[in-house]
């Protein structure tokens, strides 16, 4: 018998080289670490994380894409994983394991509209699934026959993936990777302070919702079955819709028969103060997906959702050779994990317990007043966000609108980073639109962790732009 390996010991000059030797870090050019050193995380409390050299940092982004709801350290959920892959760590999704029925069922009482779940193990396969829902009923429904095209927002970000890419609103993501997949048919975003109409709220008949009939009627209701929408756009550079926005979407998506999809990737589990996204809106998806918070990042999960009548249109009869391939033929590994579904538990029983709803709310407005006295600076054009997601748009001219550079954001997220504050930042997204800081930390922050965050951003502002 031998000892246990402590896998937690490292030398931190060979983890420095093994970083810049072996690493293929995400969305980074890499060229600038063959001289400078990537930044190396190790261990993290609460809001606070710690490099390799012993630097602490405030992580005001949940771990860099708004994923570690609950915060970093909770032994909790370490130690429920711990048991639960002591006793039965995988078997794969073709059967149950109680984890997965427990949580289900947990969903379930979180969404009472809907009737199932299925699990996988990312947002863009989450999405992706429910693609290809839309897509086998408009072959095997008769009254959904040739509805396989799918509606997706302009500044919306959906994955990684193919599928997910193609409805996906963001050019400079999407460069270099196509052609793309046919159906996919994108509308106008739905900020305000951009509007694609050139009108303003309150003496705007919410254009950015009813242009998509327009849309729908020239490329053909027929063949169009569903929609993909995120309840308040993240990557894009944190877009709110106004109140009406969805109730208008909803209506066009039922009078031609077009399942709406709601991607709560990013705002659910309480990101934005009520554990859904679209719960600040009068709306009722048919298609939910999900993941980041869904464990809290502790493991890899996500899940999609559905209405029990978009289940039932998969159920058939194994016998009839005609219908007996119309269940929905798809598998994920690592949704058969079942400590990512303990993880997930352990974490929304914390979030409930804990009541970090009632603290996304309150603290959430807490920094969007204090985002808001910034407004002073001039390149601050615009702060918007709910609970606690927010972002800052940055300007050269407030009356024009005329971003600052990519390469200007750079410097400032730099900034902020030498006052140990760690902020996000549209990156490499759209064609001279990257200009949104943005702000998503874990749903324990205080309202002393804000001022920290606010006084750095300040700081950085005005190392940045004097």
């Amino acid at each position: 018998m031998t000892d246990s390996f402590d896998w937690l010991d490292y030398d931190v000059e060979d983890m420095v080289a093994g970083d810049k030797d072996a690493l293929w870090h995400h969305l980074k050019p890499h060229k600038i670490f063959e001289t400078n050193e990537q930044m190396i995380i190790v261990e993290g409390k609460g809001l606070m994380v710690k490099d390799i050299h012993g630097r602490e940092y405030l992580d005001a982004t949940s771990g860099g894409v708004w994923s570690v709801m609950v915060g970093y350290g909770r032994d909790s959920i370490a130690e429920a994983v711990c048991n639960q892959l002591k006793k039965m760590p995988y078997f794969a999704g073709v059967f149950g394991n109680i984890p997965s029925i427990k949580f289900a069922k947990k969903l379930l009482e979180k969404l009472p509209n809907h009737g199932k779940v299925y699990f996988s193990n990312s947002g863009s396969e989450a999405n992706e699934k429910a693609f290809k829902i839309v897509r086998q009923a408009s072959r095997i429904d008769p009254a959904r026959k040739g509805k396989y095209k799918i509606l997706y927002r302009d500044r919306d970000y959906h994955g990684t993936t193919f599928g997910a890419m193609s409805a996906s609103g963001q050019a400079q993501r999407k460069h270099d990777f196509g052609p793309f997949l046919d159906g996919f048919i994108e509308f106008p975003h739905c900020t305000c302070y951009r509007c694609p109409y050139e009108k303003e709220y309150g003496k705007c008949d919410i254009e950015c919702a009813r242009k998509v009939e327009d849309i729908i009627l020239k490329e053909g209701a027929e063949t169009i079955g569903g929609m993909i929408v995120e309840p308040i756009t993240a990557g894009g550079g944190i877009l709110k819709p106004v109140k009406e926005y969805y109730p208008l979407l909803q209506e066009i998506c039922k009078k031609y028969d077009i399942w709406m999809i709601m991607d709560e990737v990013v705002c659910g589990f309480g990101r934005t103060g009520t554990f859904w996204g679209h719960e600040h809106y009068d709306v009722d998806p048919d298609i939910i997906t999900m993941a980041k918070g869904l464990a809290s990042s502790y493991e890899a999960l996500s899940a999609t959702v559905v209405k029990q009548k978009i289940y039932d249109v998969f159920l058939c009869d194994p016998s009839d050779p005609d219908t007996r391939l119309n269940y929905f033929r798809d598998i994920s590994t690592y949704g058969g994990c079942t400590s990512a579904m303990t993880a997930a538990l352990e974490s929304t029983r914390i979030i409930e317990d804990e009541n970090l709803l009632d603290n996304s709310t309150e603290v959430g407005a807490y920094l969007l007043e204090k985002l808001n006295t910034l407004k002073e600076y001039k390149v601050v054009g615009d702060v918007r966000g709910q609970g606690l997601f927010a972002g800052i748009e940055f300007v050269l001219d407030k009356k024009t609108k005329e971003p600052v550079t990519e390469g200007q954001m750079a410097t400032l997220v730099g900034n902020v980073l030498a006052e140990n504050v760690i902020v996000g930042r549209t990156n490499s997204s759209f064609h001279g639109l990257n200009n949104t800081m943005n702000f998503a930390p874990s749903l324990v922050i205080t309202k002393e962790q804000v001022d920290t965050i606010v006084a750095a951003v300040e700081t950085g502002i005005q190392k940045t732009f004097n």
